[in-house]
């Protein structure tokens, strides 16, 4: 049994999960189809990325990941497919790909796309199923694809780090409104060096310790901790964290529009102070 998971933008509001897990039961009777999430935001890498990560870590290795996000970002001449720490992942040539890893893939092929075909989300679903249906049947990914082919990369989007501080951006509001911030276990523990901290958003709000449980703080109470994938946690207990304080998902085009948007960004900043 092959494992595939499929990520994407596109929602259940039509046909197309349902024509796109068909596309690919067609090309192979032997595979179960895991949806990771199809509510990711759209043109929204940070959350996109924050959600791959956190999914693609636990499967098996030699897993299939399926990421349609930002499909068309440009008229693509050919999809993306990485090997990286023994796992397939197939993603269109946007920029998403290194933002997921944080580092360059061990191998990356590129899948040529029909010039003369309708290149649209089935179409490329198609192409993606016939391949992973080639390697399922044995054949070498060297032999699928172009090598070492070039492709679009991103920078990731990091926090902002000085000797006393770290600055992270809100990249996801799960269903109960919590919010997860850009800044790893790792990264607070690394600048952290065992000071004293206090965790400050819109201004004055303000956290001084990490609970273990959200049931740590009495009902109502604000607390911080850090999730199940080691990111940064606002929450508020049996309560709506994002909705309360107004606190919204990152945006690129804030950090770059007109004053008015910059000022959103307020309501998209966690900073992390240590003394």
């Amino acid at each position: 049994m092959n494992f595939v998971t499929l990520t994407s933008d596109i929602g259940h509001n039509d046909y197309l999960i349902g024509a796109i897990k068909a596309q690919l039961l067609q090309a192979s009777n032997d595979l179960q189809l895991i949806d990771i999430s199809h509510n990711i935001a759209p043109f929204n890498f940070p959350q996109a990325s924050y959600v791959c990560r956190g999914a693609f870590k636990n499967f098996p290795e030699f897993t299939y990941h399926i990421i349609l996000v930002n499909l068309f970002d440009k008229k693509p001449k050919n999809l993306l497919l990485a090997f990286h720490k023994n796992q397939y992942i197939f993603c269109a040539d946007n920029g998403l790909l290194n933002m997921i890893l944080e580092e360059k893939p061990d191998m990356v092929m590129g899948i040529k796309l029909d010039k003369a075909a309708n290149k649209n989300t089935l179409y490329c679903t198609k192409v993606i199923a016939e391949t992973i249906a080639r390697l399922a049947n044995g054949e070498s990914i060297q032999k699928i694809g172009i090598p070492d082919v070039s492709f679009v990369e991103k920078n990731p989007l990091l926090p902002l780090e000085s000797a006393n501080f770290i600055e992270g951006q809100i990249i996801f509001i799960d269903n109960f409104e919590n919010v997860v911030v850009n800044i790893t276990k790792m990264q607070f523990e690394d600048q952290r060096q065992g000071r004293g901290f206090k965790i400050v958003f819109l201004r004055d709000e303000m956290i001084n310790k990490i609970s273990e449980s959200y049931a740590d703080v009495p009902e109502g109470e604000k607390l911080a901790l850090f999730n199940s994938a080691d990111y940064l946690e606002i929450a508020i207990n049996k309560g709506n964290a994002a909705g309360l304080f107004g606190l919204k998902g990152y945006s690129d085009k804030a950090s770059r529009s007109s004053a008015i948007m910059q000022n959103q960004l307020l309501y998209q900043t966690v900073k992390v102070y240590f003394e």
